[in-house]
């Protein structure tokens, strides 16, 4: 078994190399255009015509 700070030493190391490859790999940024947030539609529980419940027997 290694002592604690070998092992923090190993993470550590193993860190900046994932890090290092992270950096060093190429990029491709999308331009994304942004909307203006829409106003959320205020609907009533009465008025919505999706709502509801559905029985299925499925012993019958």
């Amino acid at each position: 078994m290694l002592p604690p700070f070998i092992i923090e030493q190993i993470r550590q190391r193993e860190e900046r190399e994932r890090q290092r490859r992270e950096d060093s790999r190429p990029r491709l940024e999308i331009p994304v255009e942004q909307r203006p947030a829409r106003p959320a539609l205020e609907v009533d529980a009465e008025d919505d015509p999706d709502r509801g419940v559905i029985i299925v027997d499925l012993m019958g």
